[in-house]
């Protein structure tokens, strides 16, 4: 137990120190919001948002990162001036005040929520702590500036290995540890592998011992080849050739010291170069230079590398190949000047002696294409306080950079020097420059003049005052182009509009309906008469009759004090069926509605289908006006041995079919919307089940009308022999033998029929009414679509008789809130008042 205590206790510590450190990498106490451009500001916000935290809560992270009250107190302003600008809000939840809130607290925020409980010593740690302080580190991103270079030797996928496959440098120093490859090649063929030993010397056959060590490649080819002379004669002639290569190549300590990220000794390949033992290093950390690394050999500095050369134009000038011992010294660097705002790369750059603002804007890459180039803001620690200087572009060259320097290249004006604007009936309308001594005409000029449909009385200049409040210029656009009016002298940000006739009146329209094939609205021309309508609708219908067309006009002049005014002009004419011309036409005026009636007599032909037990079932068309359903029967052969005349049905169409245009101004629902309000409708109705739902769903959509065929069969033309009407379904069902029962019943389905059964027994056997059942609701739908419920006679029940083929729906009992304890008090109270005051009556 006690060493599980200390266990506990130990990881406890190394957490806080986790995560002390990890508060610490991301320690914003030192960024001043002053210094932050507005596009800094933006990305902030962005960030933000993206993750979804408001600008409270933006506050508040930027406290528990370390910024100061103060800072954060700016940092609100800038953000609340920004959005203002942009006429953007700050998400859903209000602004809270943050500033008065204690720095620590908010810290403890964000911190690892780590608890000890005293009884069993554990340490319960928040899953999202870590997402958390990453997302939190990730919203102040870009806050302080990048170190440029930082990332070439801190990218993983980056690396600078030298390449061991290459043909062996002639400048390469042989040392221990290499081995040599000896090949001749010629008259005499010879091959050799031989190692450098410790002291430098190699021992070749016939020859001896050779001392190579510190020699270069060339070199030990030349002092190799002379120790081959004596014994290989054909050397001196040339007609044998030596060659010297490496094998293996031997490994070399090298070490690092200064401002590196990661100090040490580290072992590398003999061809291995500055480049590569900073990348394996990790290159200089957060104050190491980048301009004056240092590489020591024997006590002396033997290259100076400036790694800007390498990013900025791709050149390794001074990268050496290093050797056994060398050293590479980091110092610290002299000056760094931060860039930032528009220019292409902002970043911590170093500056050396010599170089210029020119020197460090050339570094940042150049301005962007937005920045404000003719001066830049310098702001510049003294040894006071800080300062604020100007630099002109004519004096990029001659400004010598400090260290601490944060030059700031602020964005362009978003607003045109030379702009004018024109728009409205002008052939080419939109922005002109404007040029000295332009004016209103010369503008309209420029943009290719006034369209046909222009507004020669009057147009309008909206102008900017000096103080920036608007103005409106009027002018006659006739008299300035005439030169009757003097012209005007524009100016910048002027906006010149010269209206449309037609956007100064009411888009003209004309209206055809009745028996043409495309009826409707069509746009009114001049001179456009009934017969050119009616021919852009299609033409006549068949049963059309051109010789009564009506055309109804509005009244621009009618007496509205009068009980018998005129509310419209009526004019009839008529019309050659081919639409030829004879005599004066009618000419239409904006607005008219022509209609075309149908001619006297005709009538389509309308067809009712009949269904089921007659002998000739189909589709019969209607002969007369005056037919009617024992007619149809007649036609059909009658009925067959097995109908159930009693439970014939009429399907009739309803409004909505005969009139479907109404219908989609009234309900403009679709298919799956109707079928959902119609089971709604069906279950409300008392069904439980689904499929009962269904069924009734079905007799709600089928507008059945209900008949008695019997009737109609023994006395035709009764009043119970319907006429027929276009669109009927008539359907003689075979000889039905079952009840259906649904809605609030133990057990909802068909029972066979039989004669003298009533309601009643029918209900019990589906096994009873339900607690929920309204039993006095209860209805029959019979197999003709009719539909009788029960009634009641004093104290008695009347249940309609039951037939073949019948749907017998008992209804939910709607549901009663259940009195509360308040509720029944107040009855309570209230039967209490009602005895008091009888028996004060009774005394």
């Amino acid at each position: 137990m006690k060493l599980k205590n200390i266990f506990t206790s130990l990881l406890f510590l190394i957490i806080l120190t986790v995560f002390q450190v990890s508060m610490a990498q991301t320690n914003y106490a030192n960024v001043k919001v002053d210094d932050l451009t507005d596009t800094q500001v933006r990305q902030l916000m962005q960030r933000a948002e993206s993750i979804g935290y408001n600008d409270a809560q933006l506050e508040q992270m930027a406290a528990a990162q370390g910024m100061k009250a103060d800072e954060i107190q700016k940092l609100r302003l800038r953000v609340e001036k920004i959005r203002k600008q942009d006429g953007t809000t700050g998400g859903n939840a209000q602004r809270n005040n943050t500033l008065n809130r204690d720095a620590e607290e908010s810290d403890d925020r964000s911190r690892t929520a780590v608890r000890i409980n005293s009884d069993s010593t554990r340490i319960t740690k928040s899953n999202n702590t870590n997402n958390r302080n990453t997302t939190e580190t990730d919203i102040f991103e870009g806050l302080k500036p990048k170190i440029f270079g930082k990332e070439l030797f801190s990218t993983s996928g980056l690396t600078f290995e030298p390449n061991l496959r290459m043909a062996t440098p002639r400048g390469y120093v042989i040392g221990p540890d290499d081995e040599l490859l000896v090949d001749l090649s010629g008259d005499n063929e010879a091959s050799y592998k031989l190692k450098v030993s410790p002291d430098g010397i190699i021992r070749l056959q016939y020859v001896g011992n050779i001392a190579v060590g510190g020699l270069t490649i060339e070199q030990a080819i030349s002092k190799i080849r002379s120790g081959l002379a004596p014994t290989y004669p054909s050397l001196r002639t040339g007609r044998t050739t030596v060659a010297v290569n490496l094998g293996n190549i031997r490994t070399i300590k090298i070490t690092l010291v200064g401002e590196v990220v990661k100090p040490g000794s580290y072992s590398l390949s003999s061809l291995s170069t500055v480049f590569n033992a900073l990348n394996a290093s990790g290159g200089p950390n957060e104050n190491g230079s980048f301009r004056k690394i240092q590489v020591i050999r024997g006590n002396k500095v033997v290259a100076t590398i400036d790694v800007y050369d390498f990013l900025l134009n791709g050149v390794q000038k001074g990268n050496i190949r290093l050797q056994d011992q060398d050293v590479i010294n980091i110092p610290v660097y002299e000056k760094r000047v931060e860039m930032s705002g528009e220019v292409k790369r902002p970043a911590l750059f170093e500056v050396v002696s010599g170089e210029s603002l020119a020197d460090l804007l050339r570094f940042a890459g150049g301005f962007s294409t937005e920045a404000y180039s003719s001066n830049i803001k310098v702001l510049q620690n003294t040894s006071k306080e800080r300062k604020i200087i100007d630099v002109s572009s004519t004096q990029f060259n001659n400004y010598s950079p400090q260290n601490g320097d944060k030059v700031i290249v602020d964005a362009i004006l978003d607003r045109f020097a030379n702009k004018v604007q024109i728009e409205g009936a002008v052939f080419r309308p939109g922005m002109y420059s404007l040029e000295d001594g332009a004016t209103l005409k010369s503008l309209i000029t420029k943009a290719d003049g006034l369209k046909e449909d222009a507004f020669l009385n009057r147009g309008y200049i909206n102008r900017l005052n000096f103080d920036n409040t608007a103005s409106l210029i009027s002018f006659d656009v006739a008299k300035i182009m005439s030169g009757a009016q003097a012209d005007i002298p524009l100016q910048r940000e002027d906006k010149v509009t010269i209206s449309s006739l037609f956007d100064l009146r009411d888009e003209y329209k004309l209206s055809i309906q009745g028996e043409v094939r495309q009826p409707g609205t069509f746009e009114y021309a001049d001179n456009i008469s009934v017969e050119a309508l009616i021919q852009m609708a299609g033409g006549f219908k068949e049963g059309a009759t051109p010789s009564r067309i009506e055309i109804s006009r509005r009244v621009k002049s009618a007496d509205t004090a009068g009980k018998t005014s005129r509310t419209a002009e009526l004019f009839t004419l008529s019309v050659d069926r081919n639409l030829k011309i004879e005599g004066p036409t009618f000419v239409l005026q904006p607005f008219d509605i022509v209609s075309v009636r149908n001619a006297e007599g005709y009538s389509i032909q309308k067809q009712i289908k009949l269904e089921g037990e007659v002998l000739y079932p189909g589709v019969y068309t209607i002969t007369n006006k005056n037919e009617r359903i024992s007619d149809v029967i007649k036609r059909a052969g009658g009925l067959t041995s097995y109908a159930y005349a009693e439970g014939a049905s009429l399907k009739r169409p309803g409004a909505e079919k005969v009139n479907p245009t109404d219908k989609n101004a009234i309900n403009n629902k679709d298919e799956e919307e109707k079928k959902y309000l119609n089971l709604k409708r069906a279950q409300e109705a008392g069904t439980k089940d689904t499929l009962s739902a269904e069924i009734e769903q079905k007799l709600i959509e089928s507008d059945l009308v209900g008949i008695n065929l019997e009737r109609i069969i023994e006395k035709p033309l009764g009043k119970y022999d319907l006429i027929v009407e276009d669109g009927d379904v008539i359907r003689v069902p075979r000889t039905l033998q079952t009840v259906r029962i649904t809605g609030e019943v133990l057990n909802p389905n068909s029972i066979v029929y039989l004669p003298g059964k009533s309601l009643r027994q029918y209900i019990n056997g589906a096994g009873g009414f339900t607690s929920n059942a309204r039993k006095g609701g209860t209805y029959i739908k019979y197999a003709n679509g009719s539909a009788a419920a029960v009634s009641k006679f004093l104290f008695f029940n009347n249940y309609p008789v039951v037939k073949p083929g019948a749907e017998i729906l008992v209804p939910k009992r709607a549901e009663r809130e259940r009195l509360t304890a308040q509720s029944w008090i107040g009855i309570g109270t209230a039967l209490a008042s009602l005895g008091a005051i009888i028996v004060s009556l009774l005394r």
